[in-house]
């Protein structure tokens, strides 16, 4: 696991946060943590791409998550959405990155800025998004 993309990862998921909340445009946001925000160890375009990306590919990423959550995003706590997002982001777009990488990534984001039980709702969630998205990586792991 990469130190410096966890970080970015880290902020990325405050930034998502934000987004959601305030709905202000993604580069504004960004300029704002890379002022604000010492992102000295975090990898910086792995940041870029995730704060860019994400609201980029939104409908399509949550597509992906609708099916598997059991009620309307709407009624998704906020730091869930971010971090189910940028999960799905990952597991869309970066077959380079393991699945089980990105789930480990979420449940420990989920763990530090969710609620008590959102890392298992988190789990349970981008687990059968990564079964879909990436089935046969999934398969090789499971048998």
């Amino acid at each position: 696991m990469s130190g410096s993309r966890h970080k970015a990862r880290i902020a990325a998921i405050q930034a998502l946060y934000q987004w959601e909340l305030t709905e202000q445009p993604p580069e504004a946001i960004e300029d704002h943590f890379l002022y604000e925000h010492d992102l000295g160890e975090a990898d910086q375009a792995w940041f870029h791409e995730l704060v860019r990306q994400v609201p980029l590919h939104l409908h399509e990423l949550d597509d992906h998550l609708m099916p598997y959550l059991g009620r309307e995003m709407d009624s998704v706590d906020p730091v869930e959405q971010a971090i189910l997002r940028l999960g799905a982001y990952e597991l869309r777009f970066h077959e380079e990155i393991p699945y089980r990488v990105i789930l480990d990534e979420a449940i420990r984001l989920a763990k530090t800025f969710g609620s008590e039980n959102s890392y298992r709702f988190v789990n349970g969630v981008l687990d059968r998004v990564a079964a879909k998205l990436r089935a046969q990586e999934v398969s090789r792991t499971t048998t």
